[in-house]
């Protein structure tokens, strides 16, 4: 492990302990002026993610997939029978407790925000869904590094975050408790923490341009998908 994955950040976990019994009506008051709750926009950007690792990696059904960041776990009744092993970790032992107590066929632990408690090519794919914002600047390039050694080759990483570009995310942004430290970063940013990690073909598109509850408006919401004006995008590379 070299220098950089020896040196644990800060982390945001006292704050988000805080959070773990009343994330989603906190998301949920950000939000509001959408007309849309949380539970939309995750079973959304789970959507998406099993379409990536059906299209990268599949079948998506026998992929053993770590979520970085899990918080309570809210995706991963959604994600339970379209893959396989899931696993999650996050920086809160709070959130940790709860995700485990709500999904008890899933493996979770509590991390230091920077280095994985898992050997070298344990996972098929990685998810970070709106995780990275949070994440201190300084550790995001280890952070990506230590993904890539747990993924084995082939594997998918799919880093999910919101749109800086779009003022309705910078409003929601804004308006959440828990986001008032955050800071985004944008897609070519994104995409520079994967390649110098020495992940490959590394893509972007941009999602939720329309709410895209379902297939038939997630095949119009990827009409737009190199359009910077969905809400959020989702960046992801190879291992």
């Amino acid at each position: 492990m070299d220098a950089e994955a020896r040196s644990v950040p800060e982390t945001a976990a006292p704050e988000f302990d805080a959070y773990h019994r009343s994330y989603i009506e906190t998301v949920n008051r950000s939000i509001a002026f959408s007309g849309l709750t949380v539970d939309f926009f995750t079973r959304v950007k789970v959507d998406y993610l099993v379409d990536l690792i059906n299209e990268r990696r599949p079948p998506a059904g026998h992929a053993d997939i770590i979520d970085i960041g899990c918080g309570v776990g809210n995706a991963h009744p959604l994600l339970a029978g379209r893959v396989g092993r899931i696993a999650g970790v996050d920086v809160s032992g709070s959130c940790i407790t709860m995700a485990a107590e709500r999904n008890p066929d899933n493996e979770y632990q509590v991390y230091d925000g920077l280095n994985l408690p898992f050997p070298v090519a344990s996972f098929d794919a990685a998810s970070a869904i709106c995780v990275f914002h949070h994440v201190p600047l300084a550790a995001r390039g280890g952070l990506v590094k230590d993904v890539r050694r747990v993924l084995r080759p082939g594997g998918v990483f799919a880093i999910f975050e919101h749109n800086p570009l779009n003022p309705l995310t910078r409003h929601a942004v804004n308006s959440c408790d828990f986001d008032k430290d955050a800071v985004l970063l944008r897609r070519q940013e994104a995409e520079a923490l994967l390649e110098d990690a020495g992940f490959v073909d590394v893509q972007t598109q941009f999602i939720l341009a329309v709410p895209a509850g379902g297939a038939i408006l997630r095949r119009v919401d990827r009409l737009f998908a190199r359009v910077p004006l969905g809400a959020q995008y989702v960046t992801v590379g190879r291992a």
